[in-house]
């Protein structure tokens, strides 16, 4: 090689990382201001020199550790953060790396038929999952004007609420109960027999058996079809609880965004509240309500709200959140809150699941809000009257039982005590038997108009 082939070749090099040099000279080059750790108490993380957004993510980094939180507050110059996973092996002055936001979900048809977890990582060891496209994770807010009516039934495959407490696509319906009193078998019945287009199924701050047994026994393989699984156990920081709830939110607006009709089952609300309070009480919010901070009652309407009908002609999320009743409490502030929020609620009844009453659902103690406004006059009139019947027996139970009250004392009670069999029996629904919202509402029809059939029941009685 000549000496004036060996110049231009250097020539070529040198004239190569000059125009790498200029252009990476042109680009803008991001500032990032670490921090450092100053204090760890309980679940919160101090940090100080952190120039991070609430809501943004940092990596920790320890001696022979990385922790991955998230920034949820600041005070003067500290900033409070939360770990998403395991924070032990992080020591004072550990270095805090602000990262990008969390405010995005992945989403896409892809997820269907998919468990995942509250980062949207899969757990049904079916592989990777390829999303099309990412929402954000808190919801793009609605205008109210904008949203279409409800003024249709929604089929739920469950007799009891499809004639008496009949829900309207759009509506966002509180399932309230105590621990043990059958509400997962009753969401699970909703999500196989239901006509809706998309389920999706947050399980937040569930125990991780129940999580398993929900997704094989009660949903099982027909019901996961068309449905999303979104786990969040009980053993999850209290934020990624919260993200649970978030994903599941966001995926089921990605579906109603494209004109599907979705089915939002959320189990829990109290344990997404119990989330929110640990986290505030942890960065020194003081508490209010027996416990819970203020925060708490401002992130439950902001969850709720982003279910519920889309634009005229588009789609639409109808929404069970179950609510823990702590003690069977109807006045605890999590249900008393939440009735407020919600257009209706179904309560299951302990008394009922005792006595091998399935599903456990208290009529008198349950309402649809929308109901009169979804179905005819005659299904409005015969639910009426059923709940006249049940109710006027439930309220001379305690005479009936012990022979105190005289046949013919009063002709409503005595109307009451000979409908009583078939009014129970039609609340009561197998597990494995579907009713759609036909066979309910000729169901109710029948047992309302049959005169035939009452005086037969009349002379038996």
């Amino acid at each position: 090689m000549t000496s004036n082939s060996m110049v231009m070749r250097r020539q070529r090099v040198w004239l190569e990382r000059l125009e790498k040099y200029r252009r990476r000279a042109e680009e803008p080059v991001p500032m990032v201001v670490e921090g450092k750790v100053t204090r760890v108490v309980g679940l919160t993380i101090e940090a100080v020199g952190v120039q991070a957004p609430v809501g943004a993510r940092c990596l920790l980094q320890g001696p022979g550790s990385l922790v991955e939180a998230e920034v949820v507050g600041f005070a003067e110059e500290r900033t409070f953060l939360m770990p998403i996973g395991d924070s032990r092996g992080l020591m004072p002055a550990s270095r805090v790396v602000p990262g990008e936001s969390a405010c995005e979900a992945p989403v896409g048809d892809e997820l269907l038929g998919r468990v995942v977890d509250a980062t949207g990582k899969p757990l049904d060891g079916r592989g990777a999952i390829a999303y099309s496209g990412r929402t954000p994770l808190l919801g793009r807010p609605l205008n109210p004007l904008g949203r279409a009516p409800i003024d249709t039934p929604l089929d739920v495959g469950v007799a009891a609420i499809n004639a008496l407490l009949t829900v309207g696509r759009g509506q966002r319906i509180g399932l309230f109960a105590g621990s043990g009193v059958g509400k997962s078998v009753l969401l699970g019945m909703m999500t196989r027999y239901t006509d809706a287009d998309v389920v999706v199924v947050g399980l937040i701050g569930e125990r991780g058996r129940e999580v398993k047994e929900f997704v094989e026994k009660i949903l099982g393989e027909e019901g996961r079809r068309r449905a999303v699984v979104v786990a969040s156990p009980a053993d999850n920081p209290p934020l990624l609880r919260m993200h649970g709830a978030w994903l599941a939110t966001a995926i089921a607006e990605y579906h109603r965004s494209r004109g599907r009709h979705v089915l939002l089952l959320m189990d829990s609300l109290t344990r997404f509240a119990q989330a929110q309070r640990e986290i505030a009480l942890a960065i020194g919010e003081p508490p209010a309500t027996k416990g819970y901070p203020p925060s708490v009652f401002a992130r439950l309407p902001q969850l709720v709200e982003r279910a519920g009908n889309g634009s005229e002609n588009g789609g639409s999320i109808t929404a069970f959140y179950t609510v823990l009743a702590e003690g069977d409490d109807q006045n605890d502030p999590v249900v008393d809150s939440a009735r407020a929020i919600l257009d209706g609620h179904v309560v299951l009844s302990r008394e009922l699941a005792e006595g091998g009453h399935y599903p456990a659902i208290d009529i008198e103690a349950s309402v649809s809000r929308v109901m009169s406004e979804i179905v005819d006059s005659s299904h409005l009139a015969a639910a009426r009257r059923f709940r006249q019947l049940y109710s006027t027996y439930e309220r001379n139970r305690d005479l009936i039982s012990v022979g105190a009250y005289q046949a013919g004392s009063d002709p409503r009670v005595d109307e009451a005590i000979r409908y009583h069999p078939r009014l129970v029996h039609f609340l009561q629904q197998p597990q494995e038997e579907a009713r759609d919202f036909e066979r309910s509402l000729s169901g109710l029809l029948e047992l309302m108009n049959d005169e035939a059939e009452g005086e037969a029941i009349r002379a038996q009685a």
